[in-house]
């Protein structure tokens, strides 16, 4: 089958790979209809982890599920599903308790598996014709039959139930102020979130100009840090108290303000700034324990210099950890179902599969309006 590999820094290509087959009863096997390139992909595609030459690429996935294991009890041929990112086995300790995200079966030495990610178990990704789907009763969310809303389906597979993870590791409330730093996908679904849960006001920083736009149509309140101190910004906006809630999209690449080199902790410590005192932080950004391309030896080892002190002296809680996207996925899918969620306003792109070199260069260049790009490698 065809599918995106990874070849090395700042290169894919679509190659033939060996087509996935059915390993355990409670496999399925799924056509791929539809499948999303993430910014967390273009930490890989930049060299920025330890991912080796040959991964398969892709782990916001789509499709039909074409053969099934003969221990799969919920799902039939012909069925339309979307999966999580995170691989889950439903039944460990943290499965159990719904941190799916942190699986204890599916990556032997570590808590976590997810499809086409360094690190994250032996799982091919989705960027490809077929992908296979272990624990499939349990990973597989059944959509309804046909091919609409497809791009607001496929981001159920990690960038809106993870925008929401932002809003609930934050514990945003209706009548909240919220901050949201950064203005790509998981931005972005993170204010749009934020909205659905009945923020009064919600604050997007950026510095790009056509992803804040996006995020002043959706009705929030754009904030270029190239101008000034987003916090200061912020503040001068919310009677000088600054916001009740602030939330983490960008991660560890970050930029520092008014300079072209990487500040590792500059959100985090823009966000201690920026909420006012007995506030909350909630921490989706991308966060790594090794980069190679880090701009100094302790952001290399994952250690950042975060004002810990200021953040204890407000009385600040922050919770942090990649989306249990099992926990969010089925009311966020019948939220789309009803019209009252459409977050496929984020999608810039569909594109073949063929131009998915051209897609990951252009997204991670953020020019010509790339905000979010999703592939078709098949027909629906």
């Amino acid at each position: 089958m065809r599918a995106v590999v990874y070849k090395g820094p700042f290169e894919v290509a679509i190659e033939q790979v060996e087509d996935p087959r059915i390993q355990h009863p409670n496999d399925v096997l799924v056509r791929v209809t539809s499948t999303a390139i993430c910014g967390s992909d273009l930490h890989m595609y930049e060299g920025r982890t330890a991912a080796e030459p040959g991964i398969v690429f892709g782990h916001e996935n789509l499709g039909v599920i074409e053969e099934t294991g003969e221990g799969v009890t919920t799902l039939s041929k012909g069925d339309r599903v979307v999966m999580p990112f995170n691989v889950a086995c439903g039944f460990c300790k943290n499965c159990s308790a719904g941190f799916t995200g942190f699986c204890l079966t599916v990556n032997p030495g570590f808590a976590g598996g997810a499809y086409g990610y360094v690190a994250m178990g032996p799982y091919t990704g989705g960027q490809a014709e077929y992908i296979r789907v272990p624990y499939a009763d349990f990973n597989c969310l059944k959509l309804p039959e046909g091919t609409e809303k497809e791009t607001d389906f496929v981001l159920l597979a990690d960038i809106f139930p993870t925008g929401y993870h932002g809003n609930e590791l934050a514990d945003v409330r209706p009548g909240d102020s919220v901050a949201v730093y950064g203005a790509g996908p998981v931005g972005l679904m993170a204010a749009y979130s934020a909205m659905l849960r009945g923020a009064s006001k919600v604050f997007v920083v950026d510095r790009v100009a056509e992803r804040l736009q996006k995020a002043r149509e959706i009705g929030a309140i754009p904030v270029d840090f190239t101008q000034g101190s987003p916090a200061e910004q912020i503040k001068e906006q919310t009677g000088g108290e600054g916001t009740d809630k602030g939330i983490d999209a960008v991660g560890y690449q970050a930029q520092a303000q008014g300079e072209d080199r990487e500040e590792p902790a500059i959100v985090l410590n823009s966000l201690v700034e920026t909420v006012r005192p007995t506030g909350a932080l909630g921490v989706p950004g991308l966060y790594v324990p090794s980069d190679p391309g880090g701009p100094d030896e302790q952001s290399k080892k994952g250690m950042l210099m975060v004002a810990v002190g200021r953040l204890f002296e407000k009385g600040l809680r922050m919770g942090t950890g990649q989306c249990n996207v099992k926990r969010y996925n089925r009311h966020l899918r019948d939220m789309i179902i009803e019209d009252r969620a459409k977050p496929g306003f984020v999608v810039s792109h569909e594109l073949p599969l063929d131009q998915a070199s051209s897609a990951y260069e252009k997204f991670d260049k953020r020019v010509e309006g790339y905000t979010k790009v999703v592939l078709h490698p098949q027909a629906a």
